[in-house]
This record gives C-alpha cells, sequence and structure tokens, in this order.
C-alpha cells in the first residue's frame, strides 16, 4: 500500500485496454514441434535435461545487466521540477509497512506455511537450469506468449481448454474453474515521473461484485472496504452474496499513511478467471482519510502468508493448494507512464514482455520475497554489500541503509543529501550518471535513468533528485526494499517451487 498525494474521482468504471498479449497456453510437452526445432536447447532445459541456454538474443555486460545506449539524456532545462508530496510520504510509510521486519527474518512471529513444500510437488515450473531464453512465438508472430511449466494434470486440462483472457472492461470480468493461466490487467496511478500505483480487478461473492485492488508483494493480505463509512470508491456488500460467510476474528494492518481495520471474512473470490470458493481476507469497515485519496478499491497482498495479519494463506497461495494454475508462479510487467498495458500472469511467464533470459535467484527468507544484495553500481564503479532485498511492487522508489546510500552517492561528484525532502533524500546532477545498476549475487542489473532521476530540484537547478534513498532507524540494518524504479526495467516472475526463488528478465519498456 502507498500513500497518496491528492483526491482523485475514483475510476474503477473506465475501461482499459485488452490485454493484447495474452499469454497461449501451451503446456512445455505440447509445445508446437516447429519449436522445438527451432529452440530445442530452450524445450529440453525446461525439462531439466540440460542446464545450458541459448545465446542472449542481445548483449549483455559480465554482471547481465543490459547497457542501455538508446536511453536519450535529456538536458537539465527539460527535466521537470520534482514533486516532492509523494515521495516524502512513501518515505514515512516504508518505516511503517516494513516495521516487523526485523522479526519477521528473524522467524519470529510467523504464521504456519507449507506452501513452498506444496509447490515443490508441481513439475519443475522453469527447469532448473540457471538461465532460460524465450522461445520463438508460436507461428513466428510476435504478439504470442507462452504458459512455462504445468502439473501433469494441468497440462492435460490446459491443452483442451482456452485460457480466459483479461477482460478490458473491470466490471465484464468471467471466471472459470479450469487449470491454466490467468492474465490480470493493471492500471497505473501516474504522477509527473512516477508510476504510483498499479491495480486490476477482482471479484467477490456470488454474484459477483468487480472491485479493484493494489498488488502488492510486499504484504500478504487481501482487503476490500465493506460497510465502510469513511471509505471511498466501490464497496464490497457481503448481505448480497449467497456464499458470504462472517467470523469473530478482527483484522487491522497498518501501512504507515493510515490504519485499515474491520473483521476477517470468508468469500468467493476470483481474479483473471481463477478461482477460489472459501477465500479469507479483509472486510475494512473503518480506515484512514488517507486511503480515499486512491484510485483502487483494496489490496491484494501476494508476499508469503507466513506474514499475513489475517493469519489465512494468500489467494495466490490457495490456487497452488487448489492445483488451479499450472504452475505455482507469477509474473509481473510494470508500463512506464502509461496508464494501460501492466499485468500480472498468475501460474505463467508471458513472453511477450521479455527480450532476453532470466536470471534466479534463491529466497532468503519465505516471508517477503528476499534476495542477496551486494552492490550499488555507478558507472561501472560499485559500492559493495551484503543486504537482503524486499522486492516489492507495492512500492516506487528503492531504499537501502544509510552507510551503503552515502557510499554510493560518494561514488557521484557533486551528490549531496536533500534534507529538505526529508532524512534519506540525495541529489545528483541531473543525468551525470549513464548506468545505474544493482546486483543481486553477484549479477548486475541496470535501472533506467529516466525510472532514477526523479526531477530537478528547481526551475534553475541542474540538480536532479535521485530515486535511491536511505532508509533511517527502526528497520533491519541489512535490508534493502527493490520498487518499481528497478521493476520496470525487468520483469519479474516469483516462484514458490525450487525451493522460492525471484526472476528477473529484461523487460521490453523502453
Amino acid at each position: 500500500m502507498r500513500p497518496w498525494r491528492t483526491a482523485r474521482p475514483n475510476r474503477n468504471i473506465g475501461l482499459i485496454k485488452e490485454i493484447k498479449d495474452a499469454a497461449y497456453t501451451y503446456p512445455v510437452r505440447h509445445l508446437p514441434s516447429v519449436m522445438l526445432s527451432q529452440k530445442s536447447i530452450f524445450v529440453f532445459s525446461l525439462m531439466g535435461f540440460v542446464t545450458a541456454s541459448p545465446s542472449p538474443t542481445r548483449d549483455f555486460d559480465v554482471g547481465y545487466g543490459p547497457v542501455l545506449p538508446g536511453h536519450s539524456v535529456d538536458a537539465p532545462k527539460n527535466i521537470e521540477i520534482f514533486d516532492s508530496s509523494y515521495a516524502e510520504r512513501e518515505a514515512r510509510s516504508i518505516m511503517y509497512k516494513y516495521a516487523p521486519a526485523a522479526e519477521y527474518l528473524s522467524g519470529i512471529g510467523l504464521n504456519p506455511d507449507d506452501i513452498v513444500e506444496l509447490a515443490d510437488r508441481y513439475s519443475p515450473a522453469l527447469g532448473d537450469p540457471e538461465s532460460v531464453s524465450p522461445p520463438s512465438p508460436p507461428g513466428g508472430g510476435q504478439n504470442s506468449g507462452l504458459l512455462v511449466g504445468s502439473s501433469a494434470d494441468a497440462q492435460a486440462e490446459a491443452a483442451t481448454s482456452s485460457s480466459n483472457p483479461a477482460s478490458s472492461d473491470f466490471s465484464s470480468f468471467e471466471t472459470t474453474a479450469a487449470a491454466g493461466p490467468g492474465q490480470m490487467p493493471l492500471r497505473d496511478e501516474v504522477s509527473g515521473v512516477l508510476d504510483i500505483l498499479y491495480y486490476g480487478p477482482a471479484l467477490f461473492g456470488t454474484p459477483s461484485q468487480t472491485l479493484t485492488v493494489d498488488v502488492d508483494t510486499g504484504s500478504a493480505d487481501l482487503w476490500v472496504p465493506a460497510k465502510c463509512g469513511n471509505c471511498h470508491g466501490r464497496q464490497f456488500d457481503g448481505v448480497h452474496s449467497s456464499t458470504f460467510r462472517p467470523t469473530n476474528q478482527d483484522f487491522s494492518v497498518t501501512y504507515g499513511t493510515g490504519r485499515v481495520s474491520g473483521k476477517v471474512v470468508t468469500d468467493v473470490v476470483s481474479i483473471a478467471g481463477l478461482t477460489i470458493t472459501s477465500q479469507a481476507f479483509g472486510s475494512v469497515n473503518n480506515q484512514s482519510d488517507e486511503f480515499g485519496k486512491q484510485p483502487n478499491d483494496g489490496l491484494i497482498g501476494m508476499a508469503f502468508g507466513t506474514i499475513a495479519q489475517s493469519h489465512q494463506p494468500t489467494f495466490f497461495e490457495n490456487l497452488i493448494k487448489e492445483h488451479k494454475i499450472a504452475a505455482p508462479l507469477f509474473s509481473v510487467h510494470l508500463s512506464r507512464h502509461e496508464e494501460t498495458g501492466s499485468s500480472v500472469c498468475l501460474g505463467c511467464v508471458n513472453y511477450n514482455w521479455t527480450t532476453g533470459p532470466v536470471k534466479w535467484h534463491p529466497v532468503v527468507s519465505k516471508t517477503y520475497w528476499t534476495i542477496k544484495m551486494d552492490g550499488l553500481w555507478a558507472d561501472g564503479v560499485r559500492a559493495p554489500t551484503k543486504l537482503t532485498a524486499a522486492i516489492d511492487t507495492g512500492t516506487s522508489l528503492i531504499y537501502v541503509p544509510a552507510a551503503l546510500a552515502s557510499a554510493f552517492y560518494s561514488l557521484i561528484p557533486g551528490s549531496k543529501r536533500a534534507s529538505q525532502y526529508g532524512p534519506g533524500f540525495w541529489t545528483v546532477p541531473c543525468f551525470s550518471v549513464k548506468q545505474i545498476e544493482v546486483s543481486f549475487n553477484e549479477l548486475r542489473f541496470a535501472i533506467n535513468p529516466r525510472d532514477f532521476y526523479l526531477g530537478r530540484v528547481s526551475a534553475s537547478s541542474t540538480d536532479c533528485v535521485a530515486g535511491i534513498l536511505s532508509i533511517g532507524n527502526g528497520l533491519p540494518s541489512n535490508l534493502a526494499i527493490i520498487g518499481d524504479e528497478f521493476l520496470k526495467s525487468w520483469y519479474s516472475t516469483y516462484d514458490y517451487g525450487n525451493g522460492a526463488r525471484v526472476g528477473f528478465w529484461p523487460d521490453v519498456n523502453k
């Protein structure tokens, strides 16, 4: 959950364009023969027979981060002036959102969860190789996707049933019980140079009621407003759902900018054509005023259920448990400064959003989606570190410990602390650094400069506010939070199988 800048009219009824490139539902063993002949190494690697992958189709440096020669460097006068309102609020909210992180990462206060063991019973989602390249699209077209990996039972169903593409209308969203991938379209809330929030449609109850939810890999609870006097936008009405079941369990989550509270309830929930008939979620009857300024209705947490405040399995974990998806993973594409085009692929990878091979990173703690981080880079020079990084679609910027931030900005001549925006902010000469990278497990991943430079300090200044902030006291000294600033350059896959891991593919975003 993110803080919000100004009140906006609710736009949930508005149409968004249909996801053009919905993933094909070809299980691995049913791949067209032409694909087998063209990409046999790729197919065999999916089946676990080889560990090599084809050569990437684009040039990568030794650390895998793509060289970005095509990124234009705007003259300082053409860069927008930094609007600090949202960034300041997010910087404060991070402290609250991750306040329990020290205990969670130490294994304290976690809910029991066997989801990784269950996921490992699936056939390997993307095989065991360190690197897998996307295949040529079926038929040679450029708008074809591929479902990768599936359980034996799901393969048979997926081969004979068509995928239910995500509707372009949030209010007309069909469901199906057939195993297969689900494409969840997302809308991007844009403010200046910042992509504030990505949210999409979900169906609740019988008959179904459509609400929208923020997709957040940094938390693990699903909630929507219901009988909430101080809530804005759409609300869930359990009275008119024949499958609604109340409980006496209290529900409360604090996100920093505010708090939501209510009761845990159960009902039918469907997202992208995938349905859980008795999903627990928070029925929120009270929320802080700040939440009324957001365009979405509720939130879906996609982290591990071990940290769920409801103490219940997440929606996606229930999809795994009930074998409603072909592979125990989901993938996220985040557009840059475009209201439509982003999506979540539930149980699948959509290769239309990728331009190169994946690199996998083992999950460090099955709480948040955490991986090992070992450096920040400025034009090929490294500020080394040893951190646990939480990959968080619900956060816009990047947050690192103060010591690493100081070391990183010492690599950039002219960098300065920017206390006028609050603790943790820095400024640098606009576009003075051409290549900003983060390294995980000794592999480097580039950040698009347009996402790093947040705007000029003033109309007369040639300094820009930078998108890597330092975390204050109160959070673990070894924690980093990697938000959408990074993820817009990297299509990300979150795999519960293979012991749990996160994969990054070069994204098609320019």
